[in-house]
């Protein structure tokens, strides 16, 4: 499309709009007839830890909404000079798990609990026993039951219990539904009806100290629906809280609200048997289709399910870039110190190409990249270190391959229950986040560390907003092609990859800093003790 048609797209209410609300980055969308991106805008935010929790205020989910979607419209109207005032659908995604509660009045109970926090293991193990299935410590039922033992006031108020995205598209919509991938994060589903598992509800709904309350899980719970079903559209009220100014119409159509990991499988075509894609930025975590049932349960891995309800593994890790993001903050201090004006990308890009210049095993230097708590490792906080012996090879190409291998190191571990121990193959695997932003970088890194070519796109910077656009997209077509069809055949199309296959001596280099990583992990055991 040229800029006269895009124009004419825009003016007439054809595009569709994608918004992702990110671990740092609220990401909006505008996409056209070739889904192609036509526009986007984006607003930084952070969690921050209070009282105990990792936490985003609903005023910051608010403003930093407005802020993406302001930033997307001044885009258009420079590059295209006009103005948005019709869609013809929208989808919103953010962040899985979690827990946020509200009363019967829509009031929020509790600060949002995000999925970083790993204060719920005591109810994460119980609950896991009573269902004979993993509920890891981020899922909502595990915050949920870990606030009844903890006997905290607010529970007996709540009416309703959903997730970020979930939230937003309610208060846009006021439709009280969500993607079934998204919901999979909240309670187990049940793969062959599409709904929350019933024997686990009544299980539930059974407990001594859950009786007692005024309402059921499966009351407070947002009704699951598939990739395509219509969800509602936007109200008059949810047109002004996106866009204050106004201009925005109410009318354009939703679809289901999906999570990250169910938007990233679409913006990588990793939604069929034997795909999988590694998402890795602040966290980490790879989604597997699943061709068969685990043999058993692994607390390593949740069970979720794909947009259209297949079931997937989940192997999720806490922590990815942070440690990578602090080191770079000293590198960017040290360059303004000297005068040198360095612009992130330059700085990403150099450190991250040094990275390959390092020995295969980093020369014996070694790192741990906890922020925060580690369900995989079960570390309840995180203490961030860099430990080396006197004559190891300290140099910035090593030290820049240690962090990027302490980056997947915890993810490798999760991987090798899927391949190692189940035996399940994977004919590709997809990389995207910011962690691959660097070509081929990343790619070699994690392919050494998986011991499996990894792909990337041209696609993947394009992340969940994207995703999240194409699933908006796709209710026009859903009686016609099944999703996963759809992306394979008209998506994806002409988009080129790249593949990276790890040589032997990299591949081998990981497994030595990965059974030193193993072999002294007492160390940030011992940190998370004694620093308090």
């Amino acid at each position: 499309m040229d800029n006269n048609a895009i124009k004419d797209y825009i003016k007439s209410g054809k595009a569709i709009l994608g918004i992702e609300l990110g671990s740092t980055r609220i990401k909006s969308v505008l996409i056209g007839e070739d889904y192609s991106i036509l526009a986007e805008g984006g607003h930084t935010w952070e969690n921050r830890l209070l009282n105990g929790h990792w936490t985003y205020s609903l005023e910051d989910t608010w403003t930093g909404l407005q802020e993406s979607y302001r930033n997307l419209v001044s885009t258009v109207r420079k590059e295209y000079g006009v103005q948005i005032t019709d869609l013809a659908a929208i989808g919103i995604s953010a962040m899985m798990h979690g827990y946020l509660v509200f009363d019967a009045n829509e009031n929020l109970l509790v600060p949002f609990r995000t999925w970083r926090n790993v204060t719920t293991k005591e109810s994460a193990e119980f609950l896991t026993d009573l269902f004979d299935y993993n509920i890891p410590m981020r899922w909502s039922i595990a915050h949920l039951y870990q606030a009844i033992l903890n006997r905290e006031e607010h529970v007996d108020q709540i009416r309703y219990m959903t997730t970020l995205a979930q939230y937003v598209h309610w208060k846009l919509t006021g439709s009280y539904v969500i993607g079934v991938g998204d919901a999979s994060g909240m309670f187990p589903i049940d793969v062959e009806t599409g709904d929350y598992d019933q024997r686990m509800i009544n299980q539930f709904n059974a407990l001594e100290n859950v009786k007692g309350y005024s309402w059921s899980i499966e009351e407070i719970m947002p009704k699951p629906v598939m990739a395509g079903d219509y969800a509602g559209e936007l109200t008059r009220e949810g047109a002004l809280l996106l866009d204050p100014s106004g201009n925005l119409k109410p009318g354009a159509v939703f679809c289901p609200a999906e999570g990250d990991a169910q938007t990233g499988m679409i913006a990588t075509n990793s939604l069929s048997e034997r795909t999988g894609n590694i998402s890795a930025g602040t966290s980490d975590f790879a989604i597997l289709v699943l061709e068969r049932p685990l043999s058993r349960v692994y607390t390593e891995i949740d069970l979720v399910t794909s947009p259209t309800g297949k079931p997937a593994a989940n192997i999720h890790c806490n922590n990815c870039s942070s440690d990578i993001d602090a080191w770079a903050g000293i590198f960017r201090e040290f360059a303004n110190a000297i005068g040198s004006n360095i612009s992130s990308n330059e700085l990403y890009t150099a450190l991250f190409e040094m990275a390959l210049k390092g020995e295969a095993d980093a020369g014996g230097l070694l790192s741990y990249n906890y922020f925060s708590g580690e369900g995989i490792t079960d570390i309840e906080q995180g203490r961030p270190m860099v430990v080396r012996k006197p004559e190891n090879r300290f140099t910035l190409a090593n030290f820049m391959r240690m962090h990027l291998y302490s980056a997947v190191a915890t993810l490798k571990l999760g991987m090798d229950v899927i391949t190692v121990q189940e035996g399940m193959q994977y004919d590709r695997i997809m990389g995207h986040g910011g962690f691959f932003k660097t070509e081929k970088v990343g790619q070699s890194i994690m392919a050494a560390a998986l011991n499996s070519p990894i792909t990337v796109a041209e696609t993947a910077n394009f992340g969940g907003a994207w995703g999240i656009a194409l699933l908006a997209a796709y209710m026009q077509h859903k009686d016609k092609i099944s999703l996963e069809e759809w992306v394979e055949t008209d998506v994806f199309r002409n988009i080129e990859s790249t593949t990276v296959y790890a040589e032997t001596e990299e591949i081998e280099g990981f497994k030595l800093f990965l059974k030193q990583y193993l072999k002294c992990f007492k160390i940030e055991r011992t940190a998370v003790e004694l620093m308090d």
